[in-house]
């Protein structure tokens, strides 16, 4: 049986964990380390972390809150935000991350990616690619820096990002980001099918359902997920969960 990764997503303002809708209404979810905790607890696959504004306030990753989530970590974990040199990756890896993702420098300078992955390895390089649709419905990247719809192709730049030494792909819906109405597994399938690096699926996961549709449906590597970890409920009381091994071993392959 191929096993698909299932991995919590955790957003952070400075040293707040939050939760966005759209890549908008930032909700405060509490404390990232306790949430790293109760992942801990649950034996999660790993963690994804993403500072959502380091990048926009062009400043540097929060070295000492990677830090402490190293030191609180037993389950691998991947850091993105604002990360522009490999002075930065060495000082994230040395914290404890296992992976390093990359995305607005990514689009600034794609060569990066080489200089990323000839340091620590394509296995630990991760591009992460932000996708909105434009007016007339066909999908583009997003920057959230630049609050803007390139021209881009989603599916050429995954291309390039594998071609320069990405070993990973993270898609990320922004029209389905907080929704919890499920992938968009088109979207996921075209690109998976498409390159020779695993892909992580996000972007609209609110039950086991969805999670199971992306790994039956599509050629994903992973799924994952915000606000289905952080939320429960209808009235989306915050709590911190997690499958346990019974349900995901129902939607496996």
């Amino acid at each position: 049986m191929l096993q698909i990764r299932i991995i919590p997503v955790l957003l952070l303002e400075k040293s707040a964990l939050v939760k966005s809708k759209k890549f908008k209404d930032l909700t405060y979810i509490g404390d990232p380390i306790n949430a790293v905790r109760i992942f801990n607890d649950k034996e999660v696959d790993e963690i994804i972390l993403l500072d959502i504004t380091a990048s926009k306030e062009q400043r540097e990753p929060n070295f000492n809150l990677i830090a402490e989530i190293g030191s609180e970590a037993f389950v691998p974990f991947a850091y993105g935000g604002g990360i522009k040199n490999i002075s930065q990756v060495r000082k994230i890896m040395f914290a404890g991350a296992e992976k390093i993702i990359l995305n607005s420098a990514f689009l600034q300078n794609p060569e990066i990616v080489t200089e990323i992955s000839n340091y620590i390895g394509s296995s630990s390089t991760v591009v992460s690619i932000d996708i909105k649709k434009n007016i007339w419905g066909k999908y583009k990247v997003y920057s959230d820096v630049q609050n803007r719809i390139s021209n881009q192709s989603p599916l050429e730049l995954a291309q390039t990002a594998e071609r320069l030494g990405a070993g990973e792909i993270f898609i990320n819906s922004v029209d389905l980001d907080g929704m919890m109405t499920g992938y968009d597994l088109n979207l996921l399938q075209k690109i998976a099918q498409n390159i020779n690096i695993p892909v992580i699926a996000c972007g609209g996961a609110g039950n086991i359902t969805h999670l199971q549709d992306a790994i039956k449906k599509t050629n994903i590597a992973a799924v994952a997920a915000g606000s289905m970890f952080v939320f429960h409920g209808k009235h989306k009381a915050v709590l911190i969960n997690y499958p346990d091994k019974e349900k995901i071993n129902t939607i496996q392959k």
